[in-house]
């Protein structure tokens, strides 16, 4: 505690010095003189003079002893430099040891992420850049729901554009997304004929329940008509590839995004419906707030994600 109350008490009678009087004394003592420590400090000698002046009138102690051909320090004056010298030497180290933490590509960035977001593109994204450095650390947060990135600590988010917040700057990453309406040939050769997306009334709809406890609408569009359906179905999950399995094992109809689908559509296991009506969209977005300083790592690693953007053959 007196410790503390006698660094609370240097700390005040320091910041009451004008820090341009304490340079110019620090300065002199350097330099050896107040024309060579103008120089440094970029300064006329009259205005280093005045400084040290200064100094000495708040201290109530001649510093330095003057005449025209040589300058010395009085012994308060050697005592003063003695005990501050020191003091500048680990200031200075205590800066350059803050520069190498800003400049060094070794602090942790966390990612707030949709799980089948971060699985198709952004660990194939992360995985390449670690490689190229590989001081850099990551963890990631995986959950369905939006979160304010800023509140819950994390330095960017990453999810569909059109959930990015206005206030954010959002990076796109990864090529355009599709949702498909997927289901088993086995199913689909003993139920109705799906030409339109009202046609789905007809059928079993695996639903997803969204984070927030709604269960996600069907979204469809065909040559400028936007169409949003409420599905029927006697099953609901709340994991996407849940929603995949179900559509494998003959359930129902699944609305899925293709990149999920693709083996399994290959492989003949899921035939798609509704083609005509599920077109492409823009892709994801990282995005982080836009008024917030970007540490080393992080502003490394959007500038990585820039170029990988700008290289990425277009669709």
């Amino acid at each position: 505690m007196a410790d503390a109350l006698r660094n609370d008490e240097i700390i005040r009678t320091v910041s009451s010095l004008p820090p341009g009087e304490l340079a110019a004394f620090l300065a002199v003592c350097e330099h050896g003189g107040f024309r060579a420590a103008s120089r440094m400090l970029g300064q006329t000698p009259s205005a280093v003079s005045h400084a040290v002046a200064g100094l000495e009138r708040r201290l109530k102690v001649k510093l330095f002893h003057r005449s025209t051909r040589n300058v010395s320090l009085t012994d308060p004056g050697r005592r003063l430099a003695e005990r501050l010298m020191p003091a500048l030497g680990e200031i200075g180290l205590a800066v350059e040891e803050l520069h190498e933490q800003a400049t060094s590509l070794s602090a942790l960035v966390r990612i707030n992420c949709e799980a089948n977001a971060a699985e198709q593109v952004l660990m194939p994204l992360l995985t390449r850049f670690m490689k190229l450095q590989p001081t850099m650390r990551f963890e990631i947060r995986s959950e369905g729901r939006l979160v304010d990135i800023a509140e819950g600590g994390y330095d960017c988010g990453i999810r569909a554009g059109e959930l990015v917040p206005d206030e954010m700057v959002a990076i796109a990453i990864g090529p355009d997304q599709q949702h498909i309406v997927v289901a088993s040939p086995a199913y689909l050769d003993e139920a109705p004929a799906i030409k339109t997306p009202s046609d789905l009334s007809l059928h079993q709809c695996v639903q997803l329940r969204m984070a927030g406890g709604s269960i996600y609408r069907w979204e469809f569009r065909r040559r400028g008509e936007d169409v949003v359906i409420t599905t029927p179905g006697n099953l609901v999950v709340d994991q996407s590839r849940l929603l995949l399995a179900a559509a494998l094992d003959g359930i129902g109809l699944a609305y899925v995004t293709r990149w999920m689908a693709a083996d399994a559509l290959v492989d003949g296991k899921l035939r798609q419906v509704l083609e005509e009506w599920t077109p492409p969209y823009p892709g994801l977005c990282l995005y982080y707030p836009r008024h917030r300083h970007l540490g080393s790592g992080m502003r490394s690693f959007v500038d990585f994600l820039r170029a990988e953007g700008s290289s990425r053959p277009a669709l």
